[in-house]
């Protein structure tokens, strides 16, 4: 209704949203983030967007930490080999989210078997379908249409017709995109 009178209408406006924190000293103390605060911060973007929790992201870490070689690439290929993210990549879900709920619900099969661990790990040339029964689904069948225009990364084989993917490789940061800053990951978990 807008019911704030003329007070909108000039620069005092409560509705406009300011680039600084309210009060006196909101706009002459604008802080720079620490070293630390910058780690944290491409952390908890890593961590959401995939929907994992601290103790997951931890782990992970701790599994590439004795690897050679980049260890951010690594980390970034055992979150991307996850079954909830495979499943969003091959655009059987909207969002890792559903993906997540879809595989928790026991609608996949991973060569063969049912698998319902969000978390469980695929390895190159693994199968992983929908079942058929679910393909009956409402869901499903609205998910073959949006299918049709879609392409799965060069990691990852998608059957349109079968509902199914294969994984032909192994996840590369270039197909990826930009998620997180590894590098700033790598440092905030190795101190």
């Amino acid at each position: 209704m807008f019911l704030k009178g003329e007070r909108c209408f000039g620069q005092k406006c409560a509705m406009i949203r300011r680039p600084f924190i309210p009060g006196v000293h909101g706009k002459s103390r604008r802080r720079q983030l620490s070293e630390y605060g910058r780690q944290l911060a491409e952390k908890q973007k890593v961590r959401f967007a995939y929907g994992i929790s601290e103790k997951q992201l931890k782990n992970y870490f701790t599994k590439v930490s004795s690897k050679k070689g980049n260890k951010g690439e690594h980390l970034l290929m055992e979150l991307e080999r996850r079954l909830d993210n495979v499943i969003f990549r091959l655009g059987l879900a909207s969002s890792r989210r559903l993906a997540r709920q879809v595989v928790s619900h026991g609608h996949i099969s991973v060569n063969g078997r049912k698998v319902d661990i969000p978390s469980y790990r695929v390895k190159k040339d693994d199968v992983i379908r929908v079942k058929t029964v679910s393909q009956e689904k409402s869901y499903f069948k609205n998910i073959k249409t949006f299918i049709k225009k879609y392409e799965a990364p060069g990691w990852l084989i998608l059957d349109k017709e079968k509902m199914e993917g294969k994984v032909i490789d192994e996840p590369k940061i270039d197909e990826v995109g930009k998620i997180g800053e590894w590098g700033m990951i790598v440092e905030y978990y190795s101190r």
